[in-house]
């Protein structure tokens, strides 16, 4: 193997692990939710993609009050998405799922999927139709500057994203295994009665699980947003769909496995692209999604419950 062909080996790895960072986030959210309601929220990836709508908005609207702040104006416009998404997820929770929680399964699944395609056109008609492009001012210095691995280049954005990713996963590790919070989370998961009944507020959990995924997938969609300088109303769908796979493909309900699922994902999307061409990148998701269900019908790590909080 030559030392060009190594060094595109090595930045399509990089980027496809990036990839699968951003992935982990939103998937976060699917397996966060279905560990404590044993549901599905499907309106996750819109609530994803209004946290890329209200970070560029929000952008703009720090720079025409007092300029352009590079740092300033993006922290504040991440912070903006996460409250954003957060306050949608919150309403989902109240609207779709709170006064469904004991009907057949299908009622919160339906009530879900409404609320998703509502969000989805609510950004088509009132915010827009057509393609925005993200503030290049904003990314440019993050995309055009880079680090060498070797003979490959490594961009500072995609450094950003694996950082906070990592800084992201030891927080919530740290706040489901020694907290009194995520006591109450992982009580809550396995059994909402008796959690009630020692006292934990049950409901405020379940809103505090669908807020704090929703803020997860906010910063995921700022920085996806950054990474390919373009956002569309329907971007929340793909992402969505590829976030619940991952979600799948590591056993859903297991945190872990949502991670080592979206890796995976991001890998497969970044070789399949480097051999096939990127036109490939769906039908090789899904067969891996296949395959490992086939060997193991409850994802990579599925028998871990758990853990699954």
């Amino acid at each position: 193997m030559t030392a060009d062909s190594t060094s595109t080996l090595t930045e399509i790895l990089v980027g496809g692990i990036s990839r699968g960072a951003m992935y982990a986030l939103v998937a976060l959210g699917y397996t966060m939710v279905y560990g404590v309601l044993g549901m599905i929220n499907f309106a996750h990836g819109e609530i994803f993609m209004i946290g890329m709508f209200a970070c560029v908005y929000a952008i703009g609207a720090f720079s025409v009050a007092w300029g352009d702040h590079i740092m300033l104006n993006l922290t504040l416009g991440i912070m903006v998405a996460m409250i954003f998404s957060a306050a949608y997820g919150y309403a989902n929770e109240r609207i779709a799922y709170r006064r469904l929680r004991k009907a057949h399964v299908l009622a919160p699944l339906t009530s879900a999927i409404g609320i998703s395609t509502f969000l989805q056109y609510f950004i088509f008609l009132t915010v827009s139709k057509d393609t925005v492009n993200f503030p290049r001012y904003y990314s440019d210095y993050l995309t055009n500057h880079h680090i060498n691995l070797g003979s490959a280049e490594v961009t500072y954005l995609q450094l950003t994203i694996l950082g906070l990713t990592l800084v992201i996963m030891t927080g919530l590790f740290y706040l489901i295994n020694f907290t009194r919070l995520g006591i109450a989370l992982r009580a809550t998961a396995q059994d909402q009665l008796m959690a009630s009944l020692v006292g934990i507020p049950v409901n405020r959990i379940i809103a505090f699980t669908f807020i704090l995924g929703s803020a997860l997938a906010a910063i995921a969609g700022v920085m996806f947003s950054m990474y390919n300088n373009v956002l569309v109303f329907d971007a929340g769908y793909r992402v969505g769909l590829k976030a619940f796979t991952a979600a799948i493909l590591g056993g859903i309900g297991n945190i872990p496995g949502a991670v080592l699922g979206a890796m995976i994902l991001g890998l497969t999307e970044a070789l399949t692209t480097l051999n096939f061409g990127s036109q490939w990148d769906d039908p090789a998701t899904f067969a891996v999604l296949m395959l490992v269900l086939m060997l193991r019908p409850r994802g990579l790590l599925g028998e871990r419950v758990a853990d699954k909080v």
